[in-house]
């Protein structure tokens, strides 16, 4: 039953992970589009390849800041999760 939970508290912390790591480039995307798309419709351009150019940016730019931080998120995580293995091991 110990494992159970603990593969369990492992899953929570997986997923809390992968939200951390994925909102920064989701949310400045989404704004991106959004301002785009606004934009878009207020001049009656609707240019599908307009959109792809800023976010792609907004992308880059956002994995160039947070890049380092991101990784440490994902760093600390498989380190604990080899300490599990590790631990669950002897």
């Amino acid at each position: 039953m110990d494992d159970m939970a603990s593969l369990l508290a492992l899953a929570d912390r997986m997923l809390w992970t992968t939200a951390l790591v994925a909102a920064p480039v989701l949310l400045a995307s989404l704004a991106v589009g959004l301002v785009v798309g606004i934009i878009q419709a207020a001049t009656s351009v609707n240019e599908q390849t307009l959109t792809f150019v800023p976010k792609l940016a907004v992308t880059a730019l956002i994995l160039v800041l947070l890049g380092g931080a991101m990784l440490g998120l994902i760093a600390d995580f498989m380190t604990d999760v080899f300490a599990q293995i590790a631990a669950t091991g002897q």
